[in-house]
C-alpha cells in the first residue's frame, strides 16, 4: 500500500475512535491530517494527471481539511454551515474533475437523488430552519457531484447497475461508491443534528459518520481514478 494512504487509514482509525470514544483531543490529532495525506499521494503518486487536474484535485483536499477542522465540533451550528461551505468547494472541485472526463448527468441517475434532496430539504426546513438553507444549497453541489461520479463514460470497463458503476479494479469505477458513501455520510449528519438525543447516539451516529466520511475520501481522492478514460473508436 502506498505510505500516505496508509497514512490517512492510520489517521482515520484515530478520529473514529475520538469520536465513537468522546475524546476530542484525539480528533485534533488525526483528523487535520486526513486530507493533507491524501493530497501527498496525489502529488507524490498522480504525476501521470494533467497539472490542471493534480491542482484541482489538492485544492479539493484542502478545501475539505478546512471542513474537517470546523466539524471537529459537530453540534455549533456556526461551524456546520461553514464546514458545509467549505465541503461545497470541495464537491464543486470533484465535479469538475468528473466533468472534464467525460462524466455527464443522466436522469435514471439524478431523479433519485432529486428526490432525496427534496426530503432532506423538507425535514431541515421543519426540524432545524436555522440551518436549513445553507445545507440545502450544500446538497445541490453534493447531487451534482455525485450524479457525474456515477456516469458510465467515467469508467466505460464497468457494469453500472442502478445507476451506479460497479466497483472493479478500474479505479474510476470506484467513484460512484465513493460519492454514495459521501452522500450517506452528509446524509447521516442531517439526521444526526435532528433526531440524536442522548450523549451515547450522537457519539456512535458520529463515528459511523466519520467512517463513511474516510471511506468516501479514500476511494475518490485516488489520483487513478481521475485518469481520462480512453475511448474506443467503433470499427
Amino acid at each position: 500500500m502506498r505510505p500516505f494512504r496508509a497514512g490517512f487509514l492510520a489517521a482515520a482509525a484515530v478520529t473514529v475512535y475520538g469520536a465513537v470514544t468522546g475524546r476530542e483531543k484525539a480528533q485534533w490529532l488525526a483528523k487535520p491530517l486526513l486530507m493533507p495525506l491524501l493530497a501527498a499521494d496525489v502529488a507524490t503518486e498522480g504525476k501521470q494527471l494533467p497539472s490542471t487536474e493534480r491542482t484541482v484535485l489538492i485544492g479539493s483536499l484542502g478545501a475539505a481539511t478546512v471542513g474537517d477542522i470546523l466539524l471537529i465540533d459537530p453540534d455549533d451550528d456556526r461551524r456546520l454551515i461553514a464546514g458545509a461551505s467549505s465541503f461545497a468547494v470541495m464537491q464543486a472541485g470533484y465535479a469538475t474533475l468528473w466533468w472534464r472526463m467525460g462524466g455527464r448527468p443522466a436522469a435514471g441517475v439524478a431523479v433519485p437523488r432529486v428526490i432525496a434532496w427534496l426530503g432532506a430539504a423538507g425535514l431541515l426546513r421543519r426540524k432545524a430552519p436555522t440551518v436549513a438553507a445553507p445545507l440545502t444549497a450544500y446538497g445541490v453541489t453534493l447531487g451534482a457531484a455525485a450524479v457525474l461520479a456515477s456516469d458510465p463514460a467515467l469508467a466505460p470497463s464497468a457494469k453500472n447497475i442502478a445507476g451506479l458503476n460497479i466497483p472493479s479494479v478500474d479505479p474510476r469505477s470506484r467513484l460512484g461508491l465513493g460519492a454514495l458513501l459521501f452522500t450517506v455520510s452528509d446524509g447521516l449528519i442531517v439526521l444526526r443534528r435532528l433526531f440524536a438525543r442522548g450523549r451515547r447516539a450522537r457519539r456512535v451516529t458520529e463515528g459511523v459518520i466519520l467512517a463513511t466520511y474516510a471511506a468516501a475520501q479514500y476511494l475518490l481522492a485516488d489520483p487513478n481514478a481521475h485518469v481520462q478514460p480512453l475511448i474506443t473508436a467503433p470499427e
